[in-house]
């Protein structure tokens, strides 16, 4: 599912915060990581579960196997300057190439205005990070002893996703979906991202690395619990009819 936008007739507000997670994540890719060429940031700031795990900063080469292969990889770890636990934060804001770069930001042009329109800016930030901290838990918890580096921010996205299908299920959203634009409910574009990530991540053995489907089903549900909690006291615009036309 690859959207392209959404309703925001209803949008009475700027998503500045939006905005400004959008404009960090760029800005760390392009300076700090130096387009993904910067090593030394990379795996200084990733957050490593094992690391979370035992509190011990691993500041030597790693030997990792990939289950699925049996192939071996060396992974250049780096001394962190500051607590293993700060990178819960920094690795949100860090991507493994331009692509899982743009893919990320794009979800989040399209679905964070929508959220921080109805929780305000301040709110919307809490609501973000947390998701992130929690999809971040969830990967930790699948693999505990790992020493593959996670970093991205589609966890937290994954919480944006889950929260505007609660709070929005059947505002129209524009995707390609099997290779076909088309204009489906909110329930229908999301229920299936959240579909593909639950049969890829049970189809995928563990030890293999790659994506971090468990962060992105943590981040997701978080999203659905917490939304509701920061959305107290908020106006409902009740913009789902699922007649209204995309702006």
């Amino acid at each position: 599912m690859f959207p392209i936008g959404d309703d925001n007739s209803d949008r009475h507000i700027q998503p500045m915060v939006n905005y400004a997670i959008i404009a960090v994540n760029v800005l760390v890719f392009v300076f700090l990581q130096g387009f993904g060429a910067n090593e030394h940031f990379d795996y200084a700031f990733s957050l490593v579960p094992k690391e979370i795990t035992t509190g011990i900063d691993l500041t030597t080469p790693q030997i990792i196997r990939d289950t699925l292969t049996g192939q071996t990889a060396q992974i250049p770890n780096y001394a962190s300057p500051l607590p293993v636990y700060f990178n819960f934060l920094s690795s949100m804001f860090m991507h493994g190439g331009f692509m899982h770069l743009f893919g990320n930001m794009l979800f989040l042009w399209v679905f964070g205005d929508n959220i921080e329109n109805r929780l305000g800016h301040i709110r919307y930030l809490l609501f973000y990070l947390l998701c992130g901290f929690a999809a971040a838990i969830g990967q930790i918890l699948m693999q505990t002893d790992s020493v593959v580096p996670m970093l991205g921010a589609s966890g937290a996205i994954s919480g944006v996703l889950g929260g505007y299908l609660l709070l929005f299920p059947r505002r129209s959203v524009r995707a390609i979906i099997f290779n076909f634009f088309t204009t489906v409910p909110a329930y229908v574009a999301l229920g299936l991202w959240i579909a593909y990530q639950i049969i890829s991540g049970y189809l995928t053995p563990a030890g293999t690395g790659g994506v971090a489907y468990a962060a992105h089903i943590g981040g997701f549900l978080a999203g659905l619990i917490l939304v509701k909690i920061f959305a107290i006291g908020t106006q409902d615009t009740n913009l789902n009819s699922p007649n209204r036309s995309g702006t």
